[in-house]
């Protein structure tokens, strides 16, 4: 008979990877069902976790699940790496984790995001996590949660396609810009985060997994590997992604992604990357140094 100290771990202020194992093995259990059932929202007790609600704790505790020592972890926020939030929780979880940081999308085994999908393809080792703000593309139709579940079940989106005909006839076109709904694997309708249209197929038949988690709302949802992601589009209104085809950078001189706007001064406006590691490594490329970049979603402004 063993000892019932040399059964038990020595005692530690905290937890490997901060979260508790039982928080763990939940968060565990609903991603296997979000994947089991792509795009379907799978409910989920949110932890408390060292940052305020609404600023990633979903994307966070997704990304805490998952890390082990060997990982590298990239952390953006609307395509920046060096922003306060992103650098603040790519720190924390290479602190509570021992595992590595990187800004380069192609070394890196876990991609936290918050509002964008890297513009270099990601791969079959890779993982993208997603922050969403309102997991419920129902919301702005049906406000009672109750209604929007038995909606899900039924696969009743009338509601939804009424909006965007509604848009498209008052306006001439679609205007839903992020969040952009879309269908999974035939099924189910998600809202894929507040990424702009741009990101959208990119998600579509992707060779890498993706989970996207809500930690004020408690909601997971996943998109697997090699799975159809369709927005809702009109069979006669073809989907259309920011027109950003003519757009340059002014630092780094790539064109055909897409740009932040920034005004200036005289009223005009100058264009940066959004990606920004995608950015310096096209900076870097063109001084003569050894950097390499990977293949692209898109090409001159049109989805490979």
């Amino acid at each position: 008979m063993n000892a019932l100290t040399q059964l038990t771990k020595p005692w530690s202020a905290m937890s490997y990877g901060f979260l508790d194992a039982s928080a763990k093995r939940e968060i565990r259990r609903k991603m296997l069902k979000a994947i089991a059932v792509p795009g379907c929202q799978m409910p989920y007790a949110s932890r408390e976790v060292p940052m305020a609600r609404g600023w990633g704790t979903g994307g966070l505790q997704v990304t805490l699940t998952l890390v082990n020592p060997k990982s590298v972890v990239k952390v953006i926020d609307q395509g920046a790496d060096d922003s306060v939030n992103a650098a603040s929780i790519r720190k924390f979880v290479s602190r509570v984790s021992g595992a590595g940081e990187t800004w380069d999308t192609r070394e890196a085994t876990i991609i936290q995001s918050r509002h964008r999908i890297p513009e270099e393809v990601m791969g079959e080792d890779q993982i993208l996590v997603l922050q969403v703000p309102n997991p419920e593309p129902l919301r702005p139709v049906e406000p009672n949660m109750s209604i929007a579940r038995e909606m899900h079940a039924d696969a009743d989106y009338g509601r939804l396609w009424l909006v965007l005909y509604e848009q498209l006839v008052r306006s001439g076109r679609i205007m839903q810009g992020a969040s952009y709904p879309a269908l999974v694997n035939g099924r189910h309708v998600m809202t894929p985060s507040p990424i702009p249209r741009w990101d959208v197929p990119k998600l579509n038949m992707a060779k890498h997994l993706t989970f996207l988690s809500a930690g004020r709302e408690k909601r997971i949802y996943a998109v697997p590997p090699y799975t159809k992601v369709e927005p809702l589009v009109f069979s006669d209104v073809p989907y259309q992604v920011e027109d950003h085809a003519k757009l340059t950078c002014h630092r780094s001189g790539v064109e055909g992604f897409f740009m932040n706007e920034i005004p200036q001064d005289n009223g005009g406006s100058l264009f940066e990357v959004s990606d920004s590691n995608f950015g310096i490594k096209a900076i870097q490329q063109s001084e003569g140094e050894a950097v390499e970049i990977g293949n692209t979603w898109y090409e001159n402004g049109e989805m490979k």
